[in-house]
């Protein structure tokens, strides 16, 4: 297991860093005149950060499909190469519908990134086993809020150089260093158990019986239809991951697009509002690991995804009450980071690793992230600059989506639990084939939801 954690987890990380990275610099720039050079006005860089969210929420299941097709290896490494090309142009554009055009494109390339990580990794692991490698990859979204920070920091101090202002250099420099990696990645990322070329035979067998034990078939050599597709959007359960998820992405994006506009309005400069966005998110990086030992340990994943929803909604109220106090104020916004960024890889993890089969686990992955991401939307269009510097408008819609999450989980919990029960009341052997086993995946009599 050893073996397969060094293989496959420090990719995800490295390459999720990088996707998420390209995608919310575009904050960091903000402080460094990318509004004023390019003439944006009113809501226009609001909505620059919504059209990436078009394509992102629109392509994530053909994008689950096209990697079971062609392999992780090569159709993720074209997704990185492509959306770190397209990053590079952002830092040439000259206008706003350049700027608009680079961030859909930018939503094109990326969608496959957090579904299909998250898809690939459930075909690995055992579900008791799952959390801590789940958290690990989504935290690097923590990394890659406190490493842009820092490096926005940096490369702010690069202004003028060349000709170029320092928030075209965040784009270009942070491209380029995607591209070549996306390069690397096309020799050297991992794939699914059955092409693993660095496992023996026996190894292999190992990993299908060990999961199989736990999940039942996965089927990996069955084409995914558009037959399934409908079947498993048919199910309520998939809905319910999908609210999960939706409630959560309004903090998250409004958090990652927007703390650095938040830490302006307690009268830092631009060198100085990167530098105290990091404190947070690493912190968050720490919460979440703690959650996920934790979880994996209790085999549990309910209460460790509520409890950091709690915590998350204390730091919004904090900010909606207390306006004259900036260290509380700051402490808040580590509240916020650290139960926002925790619960969202329990929540993830805890439906992903209830679905069953390849064709089930695909589909139903992609799903919750895309029908989530619509909060994304909603994200950019929460905190306008006519709100500044209270924002109180913002914190309150973000409030009222952690409130629709942490329902969702509710009910998803209360849903599972009486599907156990009532399977085990049921009669043990309906006589299904192993075929008919396969293609009914969680829905097989035989399986049990974790709770």
């Amino acid at each position: 297991m050893s073996r397969i954690d060094w293989h496959l987890v420090p990719f995800l990380i490295i390459l999720y860093l990088l996707a998420f990275l390209d995608r919310v610099n575009i904050a960091n720039a903000r402080s460094f005149g990318l509004e004023a050079d390019l003439g944006l006005q009113k809501v226009e860089f609001n909505t620059a950060l919504t059209i990436f969210f078009v394509p992102y929420i629109v392509l994530e299941i053909p994008s689950n499909i096209l990697m079971k097709r062609f392999s992780p290896r090569i159709w993720l490494s074209v997704c990185c190469l492509g959306f770190g090309v397209v990053s590079i142009c952002q830092g040439l554009v000259q206008n706003y519908s350049g700027l608009l055009a680079t961030r859909f494109f930018l939503g094109v390339f990326e969608c496959g990134m957090f579904p299909g990580c998250f898809y690939l990794l459930g075909m690995w692991y055992r579900r008791t086993e799952a959390q801590k490698r789940f958290s690990l990859f989504f935290s690097s979204t923590s990394l890659a809020g406190a490493f842009g920070g820092l490096l926005a920091s940096g490369i702010g101090k690069m202004d003028h150089m060349r000709g170029y202002r320092g928030w075209r250099w965040i784009f270009i420099l942070e491209g380029a260093i995607t591209v070549v990696l996306g390069v690397v990645f096309w020799f050297t990322f991992p794939s699914f158990p059955e092409q693993a070329t660095w496992l023996q035979e026996d190894e292999r067998a190992y990993i299908k019986a060990r999961l199989e034990a736990d999940q039942g078939r996965n089927a990996a050599e069955r084409k995914i239809t558009l037959r399934d597709v409908k079947s498993v959007l048919g199910d309520f359960k998939v809905w319910l991951g999908g609210f999960m998820y939706f409630g959560l992405i309004v903090p998250a994006y409004g958090y990652a697009y927007f703390s650095t506009a938040i830490l302006q309005t307690y009268k830092y400069d631009a060198i100085q509002t990167q530098l105290r966005s990091v404190p947070p998110w690493a912190a968050a990086f720490a919460l979440a690991m703690i959650v996920a030992v934790l979880s994996d340990c209790a085999r549990h994943r309910f209460l460790f995804a509520i409890v950091p929803i709690l915590i998350s909604i204390s730091g919004f109220g904090v900010l909606l009450n207390i306006h004259d106090n900036v260290n509380v104020e700051y402490m808040a916004l580590f509240l916020i980071a650290m139960g926002t960024y925790s619960a969202m890889p329990v929540i993830v993890c805890w439906f992903n690793m209830n679905l069953g089969g390849h064709h089930r686990r695909a589909i139903g992955t992609a799903w919750q992230i895309g029908f989530g991401n619509i909060g994304g939307i909603i994200s950019t269009y929460s905190f306008l600059p006519d709100d500044a510097p209270l924002y109180k408008k913002g914190y309150a819609i973000c409030v009222s989506f952690i409130c629709l999450s942490a329902a969702s989980c509710c009910v998803y919990a209360v849903v599972l639990l009486r599907e156990n029960k009532k399977r085990d009341k049921a009669v043990r052997d309906v006589g299904l084939t192993e075929y008919e086993k396969t293609e009914l995946g969680d829905l097989n009599p035989e399986f049990r939801y974790m709770l």
